[in-house]
């Protein structure tokens, strides 16, 4: 048996302590005073109403996030269906759509008359259908980005910035410039993979039900006691045989092994002793900052309510702005209530202060060609001198990416999830 710090306690470490748990002692350790990461449930009160609205993690699907899913059904938290629409509101010119189905694609009604919108509607068919065979195929090229997919083939700018960018942005929480450079082998196999290239047969998405932090009880049911809030490490020390944790106390403990579950570059800077191959690799893959409010007011959402989605995007002339989407919270939990709960990033100065229910920061892992390159050297740095990184950074950025980290790391102390588990 081992004695093993786990340092950060989103969803990969805390995966991490519960599958390493079943045969080793571990230790979690997190810098602030509740664990969970970007699992945030908030408690509302509105009209003698009790509700718990999700603003980090909300969604995850029956396709896409095996690894989760067995999670929670080793766990016993049970799943409820949701709907994922997307829609986009122009500030500029007004237009708007939601792309659910043919009456939210129109809730706009003069869209019908308009030769634009039903090119934009060829578009989306014709760039799905190249997407496809390109997947099939295989055919990529080395450092090709999605921008120049949509030049090379003669996509409208139109398309591009009412369609294809702004899903990009949204799903990532980056810029359209930045959608632009995004790599387009992994674009594709993305959407793909998500059924995002499809008009129907799409996968089924679900929440967790009273909110996403219902799952951390009963995931740190083995280890609660070996939790440690607060804790302040000021850096990590390896040795040949041991791991050294320092603390801003002076303090110091050791462990046989460390599991470094924050982003890449906390990780980076909590190394007394990086290698040069931990340098290079975790500072190639930087993460973004936004702004999350939750609020009521509406305005952030389509004028017309036919055309709220799930996610609801709004352009501006801004091409460099850090994604601007509202998440309907009503349609995506199910909440049924007079007022309309929305969680927005990066709009903070469009919202009705009288309307602010809370306001967060959260980070996500920017991707470039750059850190898709670091991702495949993770086996340089990850399970070498007693250190192993965990994180959603290493895949694709999201829940289920965090899952599979601590997976492949557990693997290694012969721990294991079953995938294959009834109900996963």
């Amino acid at each position: 048996m081992k004695h093993i710090a786990i340092i950060g306690s989103g969803i990969s470490g805390l995966t991490a302590a519960y599958l390493l748990s079943k045969k080793h002692q571990v230790t979690v350790f997190e810098k602030n005073n509740k664990i969970g990461g970007h699992t945030a449930t908030v408690d509302v009160k509105k009209n003698g109403q009790n509700y718990a609205i999700d603003t980090g993690f909300i969604v995850f699907n029956d396709i896409t996030y095996p690894n989760y899913l067995a999670l929670l059904s080793e766990i016993g938290i049970g799943k409820q269906a949701t709907e994922m629409s997307f829609s986009v509101h122009n500030c500029k010119t007004g237009m708007e759509y939601n792309g659910h189905n043919l009456n939210t694609l129109f809730a706009q009604r003069r869209n019908i008359f308009n030769p634009r919108f039903w090119v934009l509607v060829k578009e989306i068919l014709r760039f799905n259908k190249l997407c496809k065979a390109i997947f099939h195929q295989g055919n990529y090229q080395k450092g090709y980005a999605l921008g120049h997919f949509l030049k090379e083939n003669n996509f409208s700018e139109f398309f591009a910035e009412h369609y294809i960018l702004p899903m990009g942005a949204a799903i990532w929480s980056s810029s359209l410039a930045q959608m632009e450079d995004f790599e387009f082998r992994f674009f594709v196999q993305f959407f793909h993979n998500h059924g995002l290239l499809n008009i129907a047969d799409r996968p089924q998405w679900y929440v967790i039900p009273n909110g996403s932090r219902s799952y951390l009880t009963p995931l740190c049911a083995p280890f609660e006691k070996n939790i440690k809030l607060n804790a302040e490490i000021s850096g990590v020390t390896r040795s040949d045989e041991k791991v050294h944790l320092h603390f801003n106390n002076s303090s110091s403990e050791t462990f046989d092994e460390v599991v470094i579950a924050c982003h890449s570059d906390q990780a980076l800077a909590l190394l007394n002793d990086p290698t040069d191959e931990e340098e290079a690799i975790l500072s190639a893959m930087p993460y973004s900052e936004n702004s999350v409010v939750l609020h009521t007011d509406k305005k952030l959402l389509p004028k017309r309510k036919n055309a709220w989605a799930s996610w609801n995007y709004q352009l501006s002339d801004d091409r460099n702005k850090a994604a601007s989407v509202t998440y309907n919270m009503n349609i995506l939990q199910g909440i049924k209530s007079a007022d309309t709960f929305c969680v927005t990033l990066n709009q903070k100065e469009e919202i009705n202060p009288a309307e602010i229910l809370g306001e967060y920061v959260y980070h996500h892992p920017v991707f470039s060609t750059q850190s898709i390159k670091a991702q495949k050297q993770r086996s340089f740095i990850c399970g070498i001198n007693h250190t192993h990184f965990a994180g959603a950074y290493w895949h694709n950025g999201f829940h289920e990416d965090g899952v599979r980290s601590a997976v492949e790391v557990a693997k290694r102390f012969d721990c294991f999830l079953d995938v294959h588990a009834k109900g996963a």
